[in-house]
């Protein structure tokens, strides 16, 4: 109630500053109507005020959407004697997603975005039958995703302040270089990257010369990944994990990054530097109250990102250095690790997108424990994605189908799911779709192999 009450406060102070500037910014009809009228003569027919005000843009412009959805688990075993029964309906959630975007002076803008939900299946399924925790993080939410002013300083000079979301590197399904905004991770799988990442608040100046975008990043907000929650069917452990440690949002945690990039004729090249916490926490001893915790520790990220087009097909590349890692099997000798990625993109066919990718990340200094829990990684790990997509009934249907696997054979784990999107109006989407698991021997995917689910969404846009 907290956040939603901000949400509302914050929503009401942006209009009211927003018709406050556009009293003063905007041309009133009267001027529209005699800048309109200017070059004609008596005989023109004359303009409504009315239709002046058409012509000039809004200040603010509120936009999102309301969607209900839906899983069913249909591959579950029956639960043991006091153990969580997922099979059936595991969801049932109505959300609402807003955003407002304003118009500045000086061709400033702003925007400010809020998501909430609620998921009744808890409430109809019982809710004394789940956890804690679970509850805690899966029935309700509601907070701001981004939120920031932007606008230019200078011709060459753009800034950007507050809540954002800033892509790194060419791949579509594969993170290498891309390390900036924590993702939602509570249900592996079922949603594509792109909608994963969760926005985090930086400020970003962007100086531009020649060819070349030099990016500047000051990242205020110590933000991670949201993971499957003690109790959740994606939760790859039986005991609960030992506390978690996060940094505070404070100036001596602030965490920075430097990006170049520049477009030559059908290149696109870019150069990354950065140091920022780890999303992954290793856990080490307290060395005051002598108990197990879990830690997040900075390292640093040299690396590079590279796209060339082709005809209809689109290579991509990506490859980077890791330095300051620590994993719990040996925490005070911290790691260094490579990783490199090529992929290849078709669209030859009419209305179709066929897409590849794999990488390969090497962890240097490996020791034998690092392979169990709660690290789980492997000295050498693979993983690969195949995407396709086709566009038909003159692209209000669209059908997808990708499937990310870990391991060279996929023994690691790994997924696969198929969808298909309806356009019923311009305002209402349908989406369904089966997602299938496979098991394998890093985490979740040990213990998630039986959480195969058919799904669905009804979606209204505005």
């Amino acid at each position: 109630m907290r956040a939603l009450k901000a949400v509302l406060v914050l929503t009401i102070q942006m209009c009211v500053i927003s018709c406050l500037w556009a009293e003063e910014t905007q041309p009133t009809a009267r001027d529209v109507l005699t800048e309109t009228l200017e070059g004609f003569d008596d005989e023109t027919e004359p303009v409504s005020a009315e239709t002046c005000e058409a012509f000039v843009p809004s200040v603010y412009e509120l936009s999102g959407s309301a969607s209900l959805s839906t899983a069913y688990n249909y591959a579950q075993d029956p639960p043991s004697e006091g153990q969580t029964d997922y099979r059936g309906f595991s969801r049932l959630r109505g959300q609402l997603d807003l955003g407002l975007d304003i118009r500045l002076p000086r061709e400033w803008k702003a925007r400010i975005s809020n998501q909430s939900y609620y998921d009744a299946i808890y409430a109809i399924r019982g809710r004394d039958e789940y956890s804690d925790e679970l509850l805690d993080t899966n029935e309700n939410e509601a907070e701001l995703k981004e939120v920031y002013v932007q606008g230019s300083l200078t011709e060459n000079l753009d800034l950007k302040v507050g809540r954002q979301i800033v892509v790194w590197g060419k791949s579509d399904n594969i993170r290498v270089t891309d390390i900036l905004n924590p993702l939602e991770r509570r249900e592996p799988g079922m949603v594509d990257i792109e909608d994963l990442r969760l926005p985090v608040g930086m400020t970003r100046l962007d100086y531009y010369f020649g060819k070349w975008d030099l990016t500047g990043l000051l990242i205020h907000e110590v933000r991670f990944s949201k993971r499957p929650a003690f109790g959740s069917d994606f939760f790859s452990s039986s005991a609960i994990p030992p506390p978690e440690e996060e940094p505070a949002t404070t100036l001596e945690n602030t965490q920075y990054a430097v990006a170049l990039s520049r477009t030559l004729g059908k290149w696109d090249i870019a150069f990354y530097v950065a140091e920022v916490f780890d999303d992954r926490a290793h856990v080490e001893e307290d060395l005051v109250s002598l108990e197990q915790v879990r830690r997040h520790s900075k390292f640093r990220m040299a690396g590079t990102a590279a796209s060339v087009a082709r005809g209809n097909w689109l290579l991509k590349g990506a490859a980077a250095y890791f330095e300051h890692l620590r994993y719990s099997a040996d925490p005070d000798q911290p790691k260094t690790r490579y990783d490199v990625l090529a992929g290849v993109e078709y669209r030859g066919f009419s209305d179709t997108a066929i897409s590849m990718e794999v990488a390969n990340r090497h962890i240097v200094g490996f020791v034998e424990g690092m392979s169990d829990p709660p690290d789980s990684v492997r000295e050498n790990e693979f993983q690969s994605a195949l995407r396709l997509t086709r566009d038909c009934l003159h692209d209000t249907l669209r059908l997808g189908y990708l499937v990310g696997l870990f391991g060279t054979d996929g023994g690691d784990g790994g997924f696969q799911r198929c969808w298909v999107d309806y356009q019923m109006t311009d305002a209402v989407t349908v989406t369904a779709g089966i997602v299938d698991y496979r098991y394998g021997d890093i985490p979740p995917y040990g213990t998630i192999g039986a959480n195969d689910r058919i799904f669905a969404e009804l979606r209204y846009s505005f």
